[in-house]
């Protein structure tokens, strides 16, 4: 592991392989080690980069943090570690929550960006009705407080994700230590659960680079709210999804498999011109 200082915070990240620099953005948890499986994969094509977001796991904050301006303070990570690690844009890929970090990044620093992949991003105020899930999210909260972690969890995901993907995330968590996943549930809980979903994409922003963005959900998520923002998304970009192998979690569930469709799906999708990524 390796430890890169920023305003408030000091990042620990991880690289394998060589090749085009690939960056991957954890979501829920913020912990890079979600992605040590496909990592290893991707790491035959690319050199790939896995962090700890800042405030989870290994990303300790050592300073003062604007918890208003929380999803700008990601995306200026991003901008920093991809600054810090190469002289030209980065691949991309976000997933969940770091699929909002994401596009906030090609929205605000659209420089470090070669092509962008957000993966099931949970921007609900894009969805016909996403303020039902913003409710909902409020509601998990609220049960956070009253009855702890498990129940609320437990909520969440028998709501928001199939029944293959609560499994593979159940044993994920059997995975981590007691004390690493408690602490980022709560950070997770008090800082992410309800503020992300509802923050608003600058779409004016992502129009003007929307040749860079690859659209990707898991195609057992259809009819589930994350991959329907993708669809809401494309819509309005003009972008296609593409489908990935799983679901919500598919990156976990099938690595192999996984990486082998990313890599394919990049190939296919180029941006007209490899000028806009410069500097």
């Amino acid at each position: 592991m390796s430890i890169l200082d920023v305003p408030g915070a000091k990042l620990s990240y991880e690289m394998r392989g060589s090749g085009p620099l690939m960056l991957m953005i954890p979501g829920a948890g913020g912990d890079g080690g979600v992605f040590a499986m496909v990592a290893e994969h991707l790491a035959a094509h690319y050199s790939v980069i896995t962090y700890d977001r800042r405030g989870f796991s290994r990303s300790r904050l050592d300073g003062p943090q604007d918890y208003d301006r929380r999803l700008a303070a990601d995306a200026d990570d991003v901008r920093r570690l991809i600054e810090h690690l190469s002289d030209g844009p980065a691949i991309i890929v976000g997933t969940s929550s770091g699929g909002l970090v994401a596009l906030e990044v090609l929205a605000r620093h659209p420089d470090v960006v070669r092509t962008l992949i957000p993966y099931e991003p949970p921007a609900m105020r894009a969805l016909p009705g996403g303020q039902k899930w913003i409710d909902f999210f409020h509601s998990v909260y609220d049960l956070y407080r009253a009855s702890g972690i498990q129940p609320a969890l437990e909520k969440f995901r028998e709501q928001a994700f199939t029944e293959a993907d609560r499994r593979t995330m159940a044993r994920a968590a059997q995975a981590r230590t007691s004390e690493s996943l408690h602490a980022n549930a709560v950070y997770w809980f008090e800082h992410e659960l309800r503020q992300y979903p509802a923050a608003s994409l600058d779409i004016e922003a992502l129009t003007v680079h929307a040749d860079r963005i690859l659209l990707a959900s898991g195609r057992e998520s259809r009819g589930y709210p994350c991959y329907e923002v993708n669809v809401a998304l494309g819509n309005r970009l003009g972008r296609t999804v593409v489908e990935m192998p799983g679901g919500h979690v598919g990156f976990v569930a099938h690595p192999a498999e996984f990486a082998h469709a990313l890599t394919q799906a990049l190939g296919r999708n180029r941006p007209r011109s490899d000028a806009a990524t410069r500097r």
